[in-house]
């Protein structure tokens, strides 16, 4: 996939370096020609230095035959600039990382509706682990009412042995509650099926409405 990530800082450099590696190709713009310049030297990535939010940079950068634009930079305004440019250009998929919650609805209105916010990914991931110390990593989905979170299944849990559609069909079993994923201990990842076994040291990845969070847990973690 050809992907053009607009903005070089931390977190667009981790994504970009991330998508290399799985073999995108992919091109970032910065206005900083140095933060360019280590881009190409060390990441191997192609790097034009300008502003993303200008037409004729974006042009310069082949954003007509992007499949994904990612605008990362500093400030909403220039992000939202990028997005619309990149859809005038017809690209595929448009994202955007937002910083204030308040361009939400103006994003919406511009058409985009790729949005990431960290800092809603922060609260949802923080707040999970502050309420319940089992939960190992966890963000909130849709409108923060429901959340997805991963535990680890301790050995002496009553749910061991146990399919999936067995412990669905307990009564202590959250009804909002799906299984999301099985992690084995040896790394293997499983896609849930009524048949799959719970075993000990297993990560399970569910996702439940926040209010029903600890009664799963309870039913999963406990004796």
């Amino acid at each position: 996939m050809r992907i053009l990530i607009a903005g070089a800082g931390r977190a667009g450099l981790s994504v970009a370096g991330y998508l290399t590696t799985a073999g995108h190709l992919v091109t970032v713009i910065d206005r900083d020609p140095l933060v360019c310049a280590r881009v190409k030297d060390q990441l191997g990535i192609v790097a034009l230095a300008g502003d993303a939010a200008d037409s004729a940079i974006l042009t310069e950068a082949e954003v007509r035959h992007a499949e994904a634009v990612v605008a990362m930079l500093h400030r909403d305004a220039d992000n939202l600039a990028v997005a619309s440019l990149a859809k005038l250009a017809q690209v595929p998929r448009v994202m955007v990382r937002m910083r204030d919650p308040e361009y939400r609805p103006v994003y919406l209105a511009a058409g985009v509706t790729r949005i990431l916010s960290e800092t809603e990914i922060f609260i949802g991931s923080l707040a999970a682990a502050i309420e319940h110390d089992a939960v190992l990593h966890a963000m909130l989905l849709g409108n923060g009412e429901s959340v997805a979170f991963e535990i680890l299944i301790p050995e002496t849990s009553r749910v061991v042995g146990r399919s999936v559609s067995e412990i669905a069909a307990m009564p202590e079993f959250p009804k909002s509650c799906v299984f999301a994923g099985l992690y084995k201990p040896d790394g293997a990842v499983e896609g849930p099926r009524g048949a799959s076994v719970i075993v000990g040291g297993m990560t399970v990845l569910i996702v439940a409405l926040r209010n029903e969070v600890k009664r799963a847990l309870a039913l999963l973690i406990e004796k």
